[in-house]
C-alpha cells in the first residue's frame, strides 16, 4: 500500500494519505477551476483514515463551496490542498500537484467535461 506525501507552496503544512487510490480525476467543474485558477483540479481519492496532517493543521482551513463539498487549503499560501465531500466522510481527495514526489499513477477519469474549457489543448 503506498503512501503518498504532500506539502503546501510556503511549506507549512505537510501531509501524508495512506494508499490505496480508489481513483484519480480530472474535475472540470466551475469551482474547482476557479479554485485553482486552472482547467481542471486534480485529484486522487484515498481514504480519509489514512489522511494526515503531519504539520501545520492550525494553517489549514476549509471552504464549503456548496451543501456538500468542503475545500482545504492553507491560509498562509493558499495552496489547495483536498476536496472532500460530506455525502462520503470516509473519502478525502488530495491535490496531485502538491505531493512529493509527483504522483506516478494513471488519472482515469475526467468529471464535468461538459465544463471542460475550450481553450485547452487537442491532443
Amino acid at each position: 500500500m503506498k503512501t503518498l506525501h504532500g506539502s503546501c507552496l510556503c511549506g507549512g503544512v505537510v501531509y501524508r494519505a495512506a494508499g490505496p487510490v480508489h481513483h484519480s480525476s480530472h474535475c472540470y467543474c466551475t469551482m474547482c477551476r476557479k479554485q485553482h485558477g486552472a482547467a481542471a483540479g486534480t485529484y486522487a481519492n484515498v481514504d480519509r483514515a489514512g489522511y494526515v496532517i503531519e504539520q501545520g493543521a492550525a494553517l489549514v482551513t476549509e471552504y464549503a463551496s456548496s451543501e456538500h463539498g468542503r475545500r482545504g487549503f492553507c491560509k498562509v499560501c493558499g495552496s489547495t490542498l483536498f476536496w472532500r465531500s460530506t455525502d462520503s466522510p470516509e473519502r478525502i481527495a488530495v491535490t496531485l500537484g502538491t505531493l512529493e514526489p509527483e504522483y506516478d499513477g494513471p488519472v482515469e477519469r475526467e468529471l464535468h467535461t461538459d465544463t471542460k474549457p475550450r481553450w485547452l489543448p487537442v491532443r
